[in-house]
């Protein structure tokens, strides 16, 4: 009977292990773009790129969020735009052209009880489409977490808005 060399025991990798390459597979899948976690979702425009657009203005608002990033929109002329982002990292929304999408509030509202370098929180900003055009809505952030630079395509945010009739 031939020798065979003598096997060395395999050791299991502790189960914390395989829950961080999860968490890191799935940051990865996801970009890791979204807010703090616990913040409920807004719902996006509708399908995956262009939203139609309404037969006139609603007195609901159309709210953005991180994932109506590199989206074009369309609304009517008297629609209120939400854009609000999930994290106190991002700056406040800002439109490209007032006399398209005219500026009518935001900010940055830290989350009541949140832990240090979280950015729990939100930065919003509020637009009325005052006439037919396009406008940009951008914001950006350089930190993603406390400590942690953003990677590149997750620090700037952008949805462009046709306004209509």
């Amino acid at each position: 009977m031939p020798h065979l060399p003598a096997r060395r025991p395999v050791r299991p990798r502790p189960l914390h292990t395989g829950i961080v390459c999860l968490a890191a597979a799935a940051c990865l899948l996801t970009g890791c773009s979204g807010g703090t976690a616990g913040t409920p979702p807004v719902t996006p425009p509708p399908d995956s790129g262009t939203s139609p657009a309404p037969a006139g203005h609603s007195s609901t608002p159309l709210v953005l969020d991180e994932r109506a990033r590199g989206t074009t929109v369309r609304v009517t002329t008297g629609t209120l735009v939400v854009v609000r982002l999930h994290s106190t990292y991002w700056s406040t929304p800002a439109g490209s052209d007032p006399q398209v999408l005219a500026p009518s509030g935001g900010g940055t509202i830290p989350a009541g009880t949140c832990p240090p370098g979280r950015g729990c929180g939100t930065s919003s900003a509020r637009f009325t489409a005052r006439r037919p055009g396009t406008a940009h809505v951008t914001a950006r952030r350089t930190a993603c977490g406390e400590a942690m630079r953003c990677s590149p395509g997750q620090e700037r945010y952008e949805v462009t808005v046709t306004v209509t009739r």
